[in-house]
């Protein structure tokens, strides 16, 4: 499915926040509408593997809005390199922001689609790496009918956001949408007992998931360097296409 990107500078309460926006080419059949997908990045903001990320998702049927999530810290357009110095800075971004700046993008991105001529109005989410946490926020929002959280940092440990004391796992009875969460085995930034702890709070909670585990580092999704593996890709894509399809 041929696919067009836009872009829109959405308002918040902190600055403009710039949004791409992806969708199918506009060849369906009169009155037909696309649900609608919030897009969440590595720290490292929408870079190419980002990029080529959303424009698959937007293959498969559906607006997808990708926010730059440093837009209080950095200038629009802004991309963090896969260096020492671009993973620094996005690591101190993510303990800079509120948490109350970050629920702010998901709500003026959710609401964005809902307002979009081609959207349905059925909405989900999906992230990778502090993306992945960022996800599992936004399905906090009642409008989030599904989630597909990749290896989401800090969410068992809460150190996401000013103060490193986020809410997220302790609110997942919140949480009305299905959710899945995927994850690689030997990534360091969640590991065995972190993913434990989350899988409890998860079952306590008594929301709807599906958990997946891989042998594969972290950032295993990425086409960019070593840790890429591209069948699981290609098969964790699959798991998200057919949620979505499915819950939207």
């Amino acid at each position: 499915m041929t696919v067009t990107e836009t872009v829109s500078d959405l308002p918040t309460p902190t600055s403009q926040m710039r949004t791409y926006v992806f969708q199918p080419a506009d060849s369906r059949p009169a009155g037909r509408r696309w649900p609608g997908l919030l897009f969440y990045t590595e720290i490292f903001q929408v870079t190419g593997p980002m990029r080529r990320l959303a424009v698959q998702f937007a293959s498969q049927g559906f607006i997808v809005m990708v926010p730059e999530i440093y837009h209080e810290h950095e200038p629009a357009g802004t991309v963090l390199g896969y260096d020492d110095a671009g993973k620094n800075k996005g690591n101190a971004y993510k303990h800079e922001t509120r948490l109350s700046s970050f629920d702010a993008g998901a709500r003026a991105v959710i609401d964005a689609l809902k307002k979009h001529p081609a959207c349905s109005g059925r909405i989900g989410v999906v992230g990778f790496c502090i993306g992945g946490h960022l996800a599992f926020r936004a399905a906090l929002n009642r409008d989030i009918s599904a989630a597909c959280c990749f290896y989401p940092t800090d969410l068992h440990s809460g150190t996401l956001g000013e103060g490193k004391n986020a809410d997220s796992l302790a609110r997942a009875s919140e949480i009305r949408g299905e959710i899945m969460m995927i994850w690689g085995r030997q990534d360091p930034h969640i590991p065995d007992e972190g993913r434990r702890d989350i899988y409890e709070a998860l079952r306590r909670s008594g929301i709807v998931f599906t958990w997946n585990e891989f042998n594969a580092e972290h950032a295993f999704m990425r086409d960019d360097g070593s840790r890429y593996n591209a069948s699981l890709a290609r098969e964790c894509l699959g798991l998200a296409f057919d949620l979505f399809k499915r819950a939207l």
